[in-house]
């Protein structure tokens, strides 16, 4: 294809049986730290200039640092069941906010807990009752970020088996909660994202925000606390990540990088130490996971495993292609996108439509200060994303010439061939994961208030519904070799 050269071929086994033999109390343990709406520059160790977490740096500085980590869709609860699955959105069968896990779908900790891992979920649940197969023990957890039991449960864990931790937080998810476990920052002092418009209520919710980052970073702290002062840190693998981009305007739910891209931090055993610019997705997580225990990869999986990255950070045959999808997030969306190198390539099949969530809109305080000072003109092109009407139904964006993805380069010539190839690789996962745009698609759920829209309410038809999507186990191309 016209942009792409043939690099080393990768590939990765598709395995069915779960259960290993090895000696299980010999297997390494696992923190899977996930935060919410944390995003992906909101940290010190990614060149947060606004918040500090020293906690967090000092794992990615004896850890592994990923810069090109991306999630598969920028939706809480879709997002979570796709890491846990290894599978896209649209094959999950809950492809849209507060879809529940349907039955027969493989969650990666029912497969470690049934090969001797003892497993436990607290915090942040929001994927339906059929995590319940997946964990020995679900707790809600406790404070305002759900991390204050954390410890309590490494403590009090069986001894005799290795452990899987999945600890969601609350933090950093609205509404705001303050307390005495992170700093008050001052609004004065904040820097503030130029997708935003720069005025004191904004600069106050992006304060109050960054508390919560900070406070998600004190219970990593504790975390390696307890975990050194029972001897075990050193045989225990800590994932740290987030599941969507900020909770701000044209973030959270989009496809940008400032939506789609999450922190990612590996440390454990043999983890080699540094910064990687190597192409993960939140669907290798699981079966990269699976490996690292010794168990076998379930075939339902689309994911590959990162493992080889984790012993030589340079290593650069995993992936050529990461793909994600917005879907129903209170309001109607499908929008599909995958980067290769420094091009991301987003297509949107109701570019008729404003492209809106709860947190682009005036319920909340930055937001409303959006739409004030759009109506007073006072906003840049930069701050505009959310009220275009309509929008283009493509977008190409240059990662190098322009990070945030202001510059759609849809309609450069130049970059023709860039688009056409790109367009291909779309289609061909469209085709292979069984994708589709719905003809009966949910509708929106709220106005741009934040207010519930008047009459019935109910869910419509899901992206790959019309596809049988949860049954496909094809992957769509991950590499070169692939098309």
């Amino acid at each position: 294809m016209g942009m792409f050269c043939c690099n080393k071929l990768y590939s990765n086994d598709h395995l069915t049986n779960v259960v290993s033999d090895r000696d299980t109390i010999a297997k390494p343990n696992f923190i899977f730290f996930i935060t919410d709406d944390i995003g992906w520059e909101d940290l010190g160790c990614y060149g947060s200039p606004n918040v500090k977490t020293p906690n967090i740096d000092r794992l990615a500085a004896r850890g592994l640092k990923f810069e090109n980590a991306y999630l598969t869709t920028s939706s809480c609860s879709p997002s979570r069941s796709s890491i846990i699955t290894g599978r896209y959105p649209h094959n999950t069968g809950a492809p849209e906010l507060h879809d529940p896990l349907p039955k027969g779908q493989v969650m990666f900790p029912q497969l470690l807990k049934q090969a001797g891992y003892y497993t436990v979920l607290s915090g942040k649940n929001h994927m339906g009752p059929q995590t319940k197969h997946a964990f020995d023990t679900i707790s809600a957890g406790r404070g305002p970020g759900g991390e204050e039991d954390w410890n309590e449960i490494i403590r009090n864990r069986p001894k005799d088996q290795p452990f899987f931790f999945w600890f969601a937080s609350h933090d950093a998810h609205r509404d705001w909660q303050m307390n005495d476990k992170a700093p008050v920052y001052n609004p004065d002092d904040i820097v503030v994202p130029p997708m935003l418009y720069d005025g004191p209520e904004t600069r106050e919710d992006l304060a109050a925000y960054y508390h919560e980052v900070s406070r998600a970073d004190y219970y990593m702290g504790e975390i390696v606390k307890e975990l050194k002062k029972q001897g075990i840190l050193e045989n225990t693998y800590i994932i740290f990540m987030s599941d969507n981009g900020r909770p701000f305007p044209r973030n959270k739910g989009r496809l940008y990088d400032s939506g789609i891209k999450t922190p990612f931090i590996v440390y454990g055993p043999d983890v080699d130490k540094g910064t990687t610019t190597a192409l993960i997705s939140s669907v290798d997580i699981a079966p990269t996971i699976l490996h690292l225990t010794g168990n076998k990869i379930d075939d339902h999986m689309q994911g590959a495993s990162f493992h080889p990255i984790l012993q030589d950070k340079e290593w650069s045959d995993h992936r050529d292609f990461v793909f994600a999808e917005h879907n129903w997030h209170v309001f109607q969306a499908h929008e599909r996108m995958v980067r290769y190198k420094d091009w991301v390539y987003i297509r949107n099949a109701f570019p008729e439509r404003q492209n809106l969530l709860g947190e682009s809109t005036r319920q909340f305080p930055a937001g409303r200060e959006l739409w004030g000072a759009h109506e007073k003109k006072l906003t840049s092109p930069e701050q505009e994303d959310v009220f275009l009407v309509p929008r283009e139904g493509e977008e190409l964006y240059n990662l190098v010439s322009d990070p945030y993805q202001f510059n759609n380069l849809v309609s450069d010539k130049k970059h023709q061939e860039s688009l056409d190839s790109l367009r291909k690789v779309m289609d061909q996962w469209i085709a292979e994961t069984g994708d589709s745009v719905p003809k009966n698609p949910t509708p929106d759920r709220d106005d741009v208030n934040g207010k519930r829209l008047p009459g019935v309410w109910k869910k419509g038809e899901k992206a790959g519904a019309s596809k049988q999507a949860e049954s496909i186990k094809l992957k769509g191309p991950l590499r070169i070799q692939d098309l």
